[in-house]
């Protein structure tokens, strides 16, 4: 029994599908089992991993486990969770994030020490583990569809910063070939998308994938870091990713060949993630 945790998200749900195609039993947490529109064949539990004590029927007699970290939102819970999670499984399989390397000091507040935070308790819990980085994913870009949608145009901030986004569905590929082969143990893969697009030209490919041209309209940094603390995000979380997406400008994400090595398929393009989610960018008929 696998357990994957964030089944409902982008990466979870795309675990949850794979490791059924692939004959796994599969269990999903969620904190919404009602609303989870998993597929037949899926065992799906109501828990949350920033309330250890919610966590005990997941947890009852799984092997291994998918684990997708809420971060920063569940990290005063983490040592309990990841203890608990380590009197079950013997095969860790943890979402992390490009950018940690395993001297990094835990930042507070910040995205990668909170991964880097993790990823040390995980290490010395006892399970055999196993570490995907991904950089950039390419679902964040849905964060422009209500402005596509509404005005064919993407108002934001740093257009030349440069990314090889990832498709979720390569994530969870990899993923699965961690939680269902062998000589993955102590392992850790960094994982990018197959080229290198500024933001500018991801907007373009969005355009091309819904039949409809979309502008880039460069927004002052100011004003990005004053929308995305209205929405809630604190301040430095804000900060921390308007600066490296600034460094992104003049050093552009390099790209790995990763998930080719591991899973014998090129990396989803950044276009095609587009084509597969056009749907979202569409204005509504």
């Amino acid at each position: 029994m696998i357990l994957v945790t964030g089944a409902t998200g982008n990466v979870g749900r795309q675990a949850v599908f794979q490791l059924l195609a692939a004959g796994a039993d599969v269990r999903a947490l969620t904190r919404g089992p009602a609303s989870a529109s998993l597929p037949e064949g899926v065992e799906v539990v109501r828990g949350d991993l920033a309330d250890p004590a919610s966590l005990d029927a997941a947890l009852d007699g799984i092997e291994s486990v998918f684990l997708v970290w809420p971060t920063l939102s569940a990290d005063h819970a983490a040592p309990a969770t990841i203890e608990a999670i380590a009197k079950h499984a013997r095969r860790i399989v943890y979402v992390s994030a490009r950018g940690v390397s395993d001297d990094l000091e835990q930042r507070p507040g910040s995205i990668l020490g909170s991964h880097a935070h993790v990823e040390r308790l995980i290490r010395k819990s006892g399970p055999e583990w196993t570490f995907l980085r991904p950089g950039g994913f390419a679902a964040n870009t849905l964060m422009w569809a209500a402005q596509i949608r509404d005005s064919g145009a993407v108002r934001w901030v740093h257009g030349e910063a440069a990314r090889a986004l990832i498709h979720e569905r390569d994530i969870a590929a990899v993923g699965v070939r961690a939680l269902t082969g062998s000589g993955h143990g102590g392992a850790t893969y960094e994982l990018t998308g197959p080229e290198t697009l500024t933001q500018i030209e991801q907007v373009t490919a969005i355009g091309e994938a819904i039949g409809r041209p979309v502008r880039w309209e460069e927004l002052p940094s100011e004003v990005a870091l004053r929308e995305l603390v209205s929405q809630g995000m604190p301040a430095a979380v804000a900060e921390g990713i308007l600066h490296a997406h600034a460094q992104m400008v003049t050093l552009p994400e390099s790209v790995t060949s990763t998930v080719e090595e591991l899973t014998g398929a090129p990396a989803t393009s950044f276009r095609r993630w587009a084509a597969d989610h056009a749907d979202a960018f569409r204005p509504a008929t």
